[in-house]
């Protein structure tokens, strides 16, 4: 049987003419399923992941007693588990709209989405650009924040595990500019000896240059590394601890991936706009089939 038959008995049935039937088919599209599955797969995975990161965050904040200490905190806007808290909670915001949204066909929610992306890629692109014509400023906001992980390390152990990582792991360095930075700290300064603190003179175990297939990690391999020989020390600091700034590790690091950072800067810009067409795609679908209904 040809469709020019069917729509025959379809126009006997309905007592409609064959002109309606074809006008009633051709209006009868849906919302691009694609379009809305992707976009709301793509976003419970970050509605998942910004739960997660939430969640260890707000565990690791409640864990050192901040909620009941917050005011005697002057150096809270450098906790790494306030940093999670914060991350954890747009991820989570961005991803439970563009999933609902997308899954309940919700143009506000949809919107919304929309404009936050819009927003992070602009705090991008603003942030890349001020970053490029404020570089000594953005550095000396590095060192402050460098100074103030030194003067509290053994106060907060997320900022402790922070430093450590990033003096052993990330850069191998020591210090803001050197391993004499670490004076600024009460247990390492060198007059700390007369108050009888073990690790005075000396730098936190992740200065310690890494050593070949070692397997447990000496956490005393930087005791009296900065103490004078005419104190009765012969150590050759140079060949124990790193004696590199992080600061100047941080700027060749940064000069030797360029190409990867710009590259990744370049990728996440694009996935945001493609994120943003998307939803503006799937809003107008939506707009377009309400139409019909009217």
């Amino acid at each position: 049987m040809s469709g020019e038959e069917l729509r025959l008995i379809e126009a006997n049935v309905y007592n409609m003419p064959v002109q309606a039937i074809r006008k009633y088919r051709k209006d009868s599209s849906e919302v691009c399923c694609c379009l809305k599955y992707f976009i709301f797969g793509f976003n419970v995975l970050f509605w998942m992941l910004g739960l997660c990161i939430l969640a260890v965050g707000v565990w690791a904040w409640s864990e050192k007693y901040t909620f009941s200490n917050l005011g005697k905190l002057s150096h809270v806007a450098l906790d790494p588990a306030l940093v999670l808290i914060c991350v954890g909670g747009v991820t989570f915001i961005i991803g439970f709209t563009g999933c609902v949204g997308a899954l309940r066909e919700n143009t506000c929610l949809l919107a919304a989405y929309a404009i936050f992306l819009f927003i992070i890629l602009l705090l991008e692109l603003t942030a890349g650009l001020l970053g490029f014509i404020f570089k000594d400023w953005i550095k000396m906001q590095a060192t402050d924040g460098f100074q103030a992980f030194i003067i509290h390390y053994r106060e907060d152990p997320d900022q402790q595990n922070l430093i450590d990582w990033i003096q052993e792991d990330w850069l191998q360095c020591c210090g803001i500019e050197g391993p004499k930075d670490w004076d600024k700290n009460n247990y390492f300064n060198c007059s700390s000896q007369a108050v009888g603190s073990r690790e005075a003179c000396g730098v936190p175990f992740s200065c310690c240059k890494r050593k070949p297939n070692e397997i447990i990690k000496n956490k005393q391999c930087g005791y009296d590394v900065r103490r004078k020989p005419s104190e009765g020390f012969s150590l050759d600091a140079s060949k124990i601890i790193n004696e590199k700034g992080c600061v100047q590790a941080g700027e060749e690091w940064v000069e030797r991936n360029l190409l990867v950072i710009v590259t990744t800067a370049i990728t996440v810009s694009f996935c945001q706009i493609l994120s943003i067409c998307f939803a503006q795609n799937l809003r107008a679908d939506i707009y377009a089939q309400k139409a019909k209904w009217h």
